[in-house]
C-alpha cells in the first residue's frame, strides 16, 4: 500500500472527481468523500479501467460531509490505518436556485451553511492533525461569483468559507499544514452550469486539465 494518501471531499463529480483521477494515476491512494454510492463506484471503475502501474487505488467512502458522527468516524479510521494524509482537497459545495436576495430560500440558505461554511469547519478540525501528521497540504477553492447578481445563499457562504480558510492559512503559515486558497479556471461543471446555464461549454477549460494544474501545486 502507498504511503502516499490523499482525501478528496466532495470526489464523486466535477473537480472533485478529475482530482482524485489525477492523484491515483500519480500513485496516491485517494479517500473519496461523497453521497452518492454510484457515482463514486462509476470514479473507481474509471480509475481501475486505465489499468497504469504504479496507481494508487481508491477507498470509497460514500458519506455526506455534513454529518459529523461519520467525518469523525472516518477521520478516526484513517488516522489508525495511515497516520494520517499527505494532502486534502475540499470540493463539496451546494449551489442552491438562483434567486434575488430577498427571495431566497430559508431551506436553502439553511443547508447552504450547514455544507459551505459548517462543514468546512467542522473538518477542518478534524483533518488538520492528520495532515500534520505527514506534512500535509490542505487545498481550498476561491470562486469570483460571491456578489453575483441571484447567487446570494450560495455567495455568501461561499464567502464565508473563504473567510475561514483565510484565517486558518495564517493560523497555519508557520506550524503547519500548508493551506492553499486555489482559484480554478473556468470549467463546465455542473456548478457553473446553475449559474451560467446558457454559456458555450466548448469555450471553458477541461476538468481534467485544471485537475492536473491544481495536483501540480502539491
Amino acid at each position: 500500500m502507498t504511503d502516499k494518501i490523499a482525501l478528496i471531499t466532495g470526489a464523486s463529480r466535477g473537480l472533485g472527481a478529475a482530482m482524485t483521477e489525477q492523484l491515483a494515476t500519480r500513485g496516491w491512494h485517494v479517500v473519496a468523500v461523497a453521497r452518492t454510492v454510484g457515482a463514486l463506484e462509476e470514479l473507481d471503475d474509471r480509475i481501475k479501467a486505465l489499468k497504469l502501474p504504479g496507481s494508487g487505488g481508491l477507498t470509497l467512502a460514500p458519506m455526506d460531509v455534513t454529518n459529523e458522527g461519520a467525518m469523525q468516524h472516518l477521520c478516526r479510521s484513517i488516522h489508525d490505518r495511515w497516520g494520517g494524509v499527505g494532502f486534502w482537497a475540499h470540493t463539496a459545495i451546494h449551489a442552491t436556485a438562483l434567486a434575488p436576495a430577498g427571495s431566497v430560500d430559508m431551506k436553502d440558505l439553511d443547508k447552504s451553511i450547514a455544507v459551505n461554511l459548517r462543514a468546512a469547519s467542522m473538518l477542518i478540525g478534524y483533518v488538520e492533525p492528520l495532515l500534520r501528521a505527514q506534512t500535509g497540504t490542505a487545498m481550498f477553492f476561491d470562486d469570483p461569483l460571491p456578489g453575483h447578481k441571484f447567487s446570494a445563499a450560495y455567495g455568501a457562504t461561499k464567502a464565508a468559507q473563504i473567510a475561514l480558510v483565510r484565517s486558518w492559512q495564517e493560523e497555519s503559515a508557520k506550524i503547519g499544514p500548508r493551506v492553499l486558497l486555489e482559484t480554478p479556471a473556468p470549467m463546465a461543471t455542473a456548478v457553473r452550469a446553475r449559474f451560467y446555464p446558457g454559456e458555450d461549454r466548448g469555450k471553458l477549460t477541461d476538468t481534467r486539465a485544471e485537475a492536473a494544474r491544481l495536483c501540480d501545486l502539491i
